[in-house]
């Protein structure tokens, strides 16, 4: 039974069904849930167009939670209040002190302070989520955190401005931590905060742009052989997509995805195809090519943080919705490729993959790099599409098991030779007797 007063502004509901000694009656106030409701809608429901920043989702943050929290240095607002982050901090402090005192003459803490007031709202547009950070805290951060960033890449750059003391690049540890934080989607602050202090900041005639002194300290982050070109001036958005648009662009031309997927077969069963392995030239990882049954692969370089880079990389291309799916194919690709300990063993003796790590690590790290990423476009389609085309073929297959199975040593090529020398004297030894009896 329900019963509904003439105003229509409450409403009493009996709820049928068994007793358990509680009043069954509850009144809902519809004027007050309605305009709860309607209060809700009038936020602001879109997200902002500005949004590059953004909280890793729990689809994917379960797969492995280590790589996007930060291990000792907190950037920008969502990881800050962290116990571990504090004892950093003072780092933080002391290279912004250092800062000043080198550019005492011409830049103080008050003009830093007062500048990037100017842009506060534009750098909370940025992040794709809740800030609870006041306007002066949020500014506080953005100063100190961006000015120990562009310190770090410019002591990194120029020896001659490190201390004696300096509490970094005297501590391995240290840098191995930065290796690690500085790559996390999480835990970002806007490129325009940094590139605002960077130029605030910067020497006298100095026209090194804040891209070519950030970039080498992540040389080494892909392979031994990293990137020469520099992201040109569009801007990127933070530290990580700086890093995406170096891979990116050093590919060369910017393919177009296709939409679908076809699998490809395990390195070792191409080998065994008759497909042969070539380790690339191009500083790209992204920039593997398929020719003539050679397939041509940048090399890459496996290390502590090289999953670290990669989940953040596909993180970053699933939140982003001006991103293209380039390192998520990529993953994709190389998980097709490794498959066992054998396909890891055949990419580093061909001097493709230089591992740091066990096989099997090595191994299952490709194996569940994607877990729950969704590919809108596959940037190796066709070429997966020719190698299991020539894959198909019977001949490559052949030749590459009678290479393998008669020609693989000295002893089998001679072992084969004399098989059939001995094959042809015996039937010129028929053939003689044959004539003779005649």
């Amino acid at each position: 039974m329900a019963k509904s007063e003439s105003d229509g502004g409450t409403r009493n509901v009996d709820i049928c069904g068994p007793s358990h000694g509680v009043d069954d009656q509850v009144t809902v106030d519809i004027d007050s849930l309605t305009s709860s409701v309607e209060s809700m809608m009038s936020q602001n429901l879109i997200m902002s167009d500005k949004a590059c920043i953004f909280k890793v989702p729990d689809i994917l943050r379960r797969h492995s939670e280590k790589a996007y929290t930060p291990n000792a240095f907190s950037i920008g607002p969502w990881h800050r209040h962290h116990r571990l982050m504090k004892y950093t901090e003072k780092v933080k402090l002391k290279y912004l002190k250092g800062l000043l005192c080198r550019r005492s003459a011409s830049i103080t803490l008050k003009g830093l302070i007062k500048s990037t007031r100017g842009i506060e709202k534009e750098a909370r547009s940025c992040y794709a989520g809740t800030i609870d950070v006041g306007v002066e805290d949020f500014v506080r951060m953005l100063v100190i955190d961006g000015c120990f960033l562009i310190e770090l890449f410019r002591k990194d750059r120029y020896n001659h401005l490190r201390e004696d003391d300096d509490p970094i690049f005297n501590m391995s540890c240290m840098l191995q931590y930065l290796y690690h934080d500085l790559i996390l989607v999480e835990n970002q602050i806007p490129w325009l905060v940094l590139e605002h202090l960077f130029n605030m900041t910067a020497e006298p005639g100095n026209t090194t742009t804040l891209a070519q002194v950030a970039l080498p300290f992540f040389q080494n982050t892909f392979s031994s052989n990293p990137p020469s070109i520099v992201p040109s001036n569009q801007g990127p958005k933070h530290l990580l997509d700086l890093l995406r648009n170096w891979l990116v662009l050093s590919s060369g031309k910017e393919e177009n995805g296709e939409t679908g997927w076809e699998p490809m077969p395990s390195v070792t069963n191409l080998i065994d195809a008759g497909i042969k392995l070539k380790v690339g030239k191009s500083s790209s990882i992204l920039d593997i090519k398929f020719q003539n049954g050679v397939l041509e692969i940048p090399p890459f370089l496996i290390q502590e943080t090289t999953e670290v880079i990669i989940r953040n990389l596909i993180s970053y291309e699933q939140c982003s919705p001006k991103c293209t799916d380039r390192i998520t194919s990529y993953a994709v690709l190389l998980d097709n490729l490794i498959n066992t300990t054998k396909d890891m063993d055949t990419f580093t003796s061909s001097g493709i993959i230089d591992n740091w790590l066990n096989p099997d690590e090595a191994t299952q790290f490709f194996n569940k790099l994607y877990q729950d990423a969704y590919l809108k476009r596959y940037y190796y389609l066709k070429l997966c599409k020719d190698v299991n085309k020539y894959y198909r073929r019977r001949l490559p297959r052949w030749r590459a098991l009678l290479m393998s199975n008669y020609f693989g040593t000295p002893w089998a090529i001679v072992s084969l030779f004399a098989a059939t020398t001995l094959l042809i004297l015996t039937i010129a030894a028929v053939n003689n007797s044959t004539w003779v009896t005649k």
